[in-house]
């Protein structure tokens, strides 16, 4: 196994204050390898969400790290955790979250602007499907066509970790796997990092990791040895 790219440790989250007051996290750590599939699974409740959202520094944590490539995430603030998000990090949501009044092209744009170092738009455009579709605005668009669009969005900046919630929970079974060949596809020819939380149990065949929580805790955290490919999924 190579050496760990993303480590939490002794994470703990909460929301609300005395009788809304809600433990979340409750001292989660995991290890996630450079270029690696990792799927988080878990009931809803779990803390799947939060844990993806305190990796992203989109939520702040009570206590613990987060370090990726060997800089801490934890405690970043203003400017460094902007700067933390646009230099490292690529989201994919179940919401698509497009800016309706921008073409597909434009959308991607956005992104690219902000990075130094951005994938070639023509190149990306191509690998998603998306050519013919460019022009067009999101409203114009199918849902699987959008999540595309909000993947290469995600994906010009090069992020070095791309966090994925429930990539494909909007989406019926047919589109769902087209976005996984895709996603599969993506980590294999920029062996981008990617966490994908989800509901859906048949992901985990075609990832590398697994990680389970449950009430919070990490319940189960191991690899998979016999990984099939993403095409091949079934009761998706």
């Amino acid at each position: 196994m190579s050496e760990s790219y993303l480590e939490v440790r002794d994470l703990h989250k909460s929301y609300g204050e005395g009788g809304s007051y809600a433990q979340v996290l409750k001292g989660v750590n995991m290890d996630v390898s450079k270029g690696e599939l990792c799927v988080i699974q878990g009931t809803s409740g779990s803390g799947k969400s939060t844990l993806l959202n305190c990796i992203g520094g989109l939520d702040d944590i009570d206590s613990g790290t987060v370090t990726v490539a060997g800089k801490h995430v934890d405690g970043l603030k203003g400017e460094k955790l902007s700067d933390y998000r646009r230099d490292n990090l690529g989201f994919i949501f179940q919401f698509y979250n497009l800016v309706p009044n921008l073409t597909v092209r434009e959308n991607i744009q956005v992104c690219e602007y902000l990075t130094k170092d951005p994938l070639d738009i023509d190149e990306l455009i191509e690998v998603l499907g998306l050519t013919e579709h460019q022009h067009k605005f999101p409203s114009q668009l199918s849902g699987g066509q959008q999540q595309r669009c909000a993947i290469a969005r995600a994906l010009v900046k090069n992020p070095k970790v791309l966090l994925c919630d429930e990539p494909t929970g909007a989406l019926d079974s047919k589109t769902s796997r087209d976005i996984l060949v895709l996603l599969e596809k993506i980590n294999r020819q920029y062996g981008t990092t990617m966490l994908i939380v989800t509901h859906n149990n048949s992901i985990k065949n075609m990832v590398d990791h697994i990680i389970y929580l449950k009430d919070g805790e990490v319940h189960k955290d191991y690899r998979n040895e016999q990984k099939i490919p993403a095409s091949e999924l079934e009761d998706l």
